[in-house]
């Protein structure tokens, strides 16, 4: 099987790593895409050679990355194939894109409704990640663009895809140590966010009271599949005076509502 080899002269070529774990990761990346390509399970000698290292450098990194499930061995053998976790991250986003596609319909009718900026978002890791959005026509609006990250703990986002979480889900997703403050009226610890994820769960939606962004108030609902577990989170955000909280009740009803079509698509996908 032919692949790229690695100069082994000991310079550094263009455009390559320059610190070892950098380097390391390039390599990381290197084998994957190599493993990929290859019709045929890879060796070890020809891992190595393509990195231009020796057997024993090349073992460490194939272990690693077999260790997180990136790479296996199939049938016991010695030989190298992709792994579990490459399926996963590619089902992921397959998911993603299904869902933005179903969703972008109805982010269109909720962003009409409501004259204001609407996401849809996902559950990456301890982010919440914008995967579609429509703006509005106002001069001032809050764009937060597709493919953008924000925390789970202070945005109506994250909390809507935090909703169904207990106490000890928290700590085990977002860790003991005390959150970051973005504002005043950031949430600073996982007991005070548990509080809450339990008085969101008796109405259904979560906000965002500048916790996040210094005068912008948000509104999120959670999206939830057939089975009642969230897969998503679509919601409104809006600069707080042109969203007083006269207005919630109003745009709650509004953003439940799509919420819940979009999970009725999302459950007809799957008859």
């Amino acid at each position: 099987m032919p692949l790229t080899s690695v100069k082994k002269n000991g310079k550094r070529r263009a455009g390559a790593p320059d610190t070892p774990a950098i380097q390391s990761l390039d390599r990381g990346l290197q084998i994957l895409e190599a493993v990929g390509k290859s019709p045929e399970p890879v060796s070890l000698g020809q891992l190595a050679a393509m990195l231009g290292i020796d057997r024993s450098s090349a073992f460490r990194l194939a272990k690693t990355l077999k260790r997180r499930g990136f790479l296996t061995t199939p049938s016991a053998g010695r030989d190298y194939v992709l792994g579990s976790s490459v399926w996963r991250l590619s089902r992921q986003y397959d998911w993603s894109k299904m869902l933005a596609r179903v969703a972008h319909e109805p982010l269109k009718t909720l962003a009409a409704q409501t004259h204001e900026t609407a996401h849809l978002a996902v559950r990456e890791g301890r982010k919440a990640l914008f995967i579609d959005h429509v703006t509005t026509s106002h001069v001032i609006s809050i764009s937060g663009q597709t493919g953008e990250l924000v925390p789970l703990y202070c945005t109506s986002h994250g909390k809507a895809l935090l909703i169904d979480f207990e106490e000890q889900d928290l700590v085990d997703l977002l860790g003991p140590k005390p959150l970051k403050v973005y504002t005043k009226n950031t949430i600073q610890s996982i007991r005070s966010l548990a509080a809450e994820c339990t008085s969101l769960r008796e109405k259904g939606f979560a906000t965002d009271e500048s916790e996040y962004l210094e005068g912008v108030r948000c509104l999120a609902a959670p999206i939830r599949d057939r089975d009642g577990q969230v897969i998503a989170s679509i919601g409104i955000s809006a600069p707080a005076a042109r969203f007083p909280r006269e207005r919630e009740r109003e745009f709650a009803g509004l953003v439940v509502a799509v919420a819940a079509e979009i999970g009725e698509l999302v459950g007809s996908l799957e008859d």
